[in-house]
């Protein structure tokens, strides 16, 4: 196949388009490189398969040639991001998600939108299914990522319904690996480079919320399933086991060896209480389910911080 990727240079994105190209496809890979990093995709340099172009998704996108897939990963995506860019993040998820559908819809690609578990916002159901609509504050700080997310589901299925486009929405929850960015601002990450450079580790709140925790190796072998055999309503891709923030702390420390301590900041405006993905769905439908421990990522996570560090 031939594919875009849009957030080709981000965390995900980057490793989506390792997946794609190893799998012997060409990827055209669109990012503007406000939190993606040429150093995500720098192993492509000198690869005829991958062509990264610099380009802002919320603008008109034109790409000569045949696409047989559109993935849309283009947006700002942890919280110290949006809310420094929340402009650009509704735009992003309006604009961008508009233009993205158009360039498919004119090449005849199948579409996958990457969506959110932040489109539940501080949920009233646990673990979350599908079929829950969210408790979102519209107004609140995280309310323009929330928003843009759930904006853009709404978009990819008008999309479906008027012009008959092959979608796929894939709902994703908390997930970590390597090239994280060292200060992006989520919970994984701030921990591990606290505690390699001996730093308190950040605790917000008591600590007792949860969360729950997926390898990106994992994630992207859900994403690509439900590219593969997938239908056109949204499918939860995380891992069901859930943790509070202060058992992920304390593993962390347990792992680098670090006598950090832990200290305790006031928990964010609508910072979610419980976060666990019902995979039922992608489980019965497409016989995914996430395959490396928490403990196992972590090692590998911390691996890689350690070179970045260095």
């Amino acid at each position: 196949m031939r594919v875009l990727v849009t957030g080709a240079a981000g965390f995900l994105g980057s490793h989506l388009c390792d997946r794609l190209v190893s799998a012997g496809h060409a990827v055209v890979g669109v990012d503007n490189l406000v939190t993606g990093r040429t150093a995500n995709v720098d192993h492509f340099r000198a690869n005829p398969a991958f062509t990264l172009v610099h380009h802002d998704v919320s603008r008109y996108i034109d790409v000569a040639g045949a696409l047989d897939a559109v993935f849309h990963f283009a947006s700002p995506a942890s919280p110290v991001d949006y809310l420094k860019l929340p402009i650009q993040t509704l735009k992003v998820g309006a604009l961008g998600t508009h233009n993205a559908l158009g360039l498919a819809k004119a090449k005849g690609a199948r579409f996958v939108l990457a969506s959110t578990s932040e489109v539940y916002g501080d949920p009233a159901v646990h673990p979350q299914p599908e079929s829950y609509w969210g408790h979102v504050n519209p107004t609140g700080p995280r309310g323009v990522y929330d928003e843009a997310k759930r904006f853009a589901e709404a978009m990819t299925m008008a999309y479906r319904r008027v012009h008959g486009l092959d979608t796929r929405i894939v709902r994703i929850f908390n997930t970590y690996g390597p090239r994280m960015r060292a200060q992006d601002g989520r919970v994984v990450s701030n921990f591990i480079v606290q505690a390699l450079q001996g730093q308190p580790l950040t605790v917000y709140g008591d600590g007792s919320q949860t969360r729950s925790f997926c390898y990106v190796d994992d994630l992207i072998e859900g994403i690509l399933r439900v590219f593969d055999r997938g239908d056109d309503q949204p499918y939860n891709v995380g891992n069901p086991g859930e943790f509070t923030v202060i058992q992920l702390a304390r593993l962390v420390l347990r792992l680098t060896g670090s006598s950090s301590s832990i200290v305790y900041e006031p928990l964010p405006t609508d910072d979610p209480r419980q976060r666990r993905p019902d995979i039922t769905r992608v489980f019965t439908a497409l016989q995914w389910e996430p395959r490396v421990s928490l403990e196992d990522g972590l090692h590998r996570t911390i691996g890689y911080f350690k070179d970045v560090l260095a």
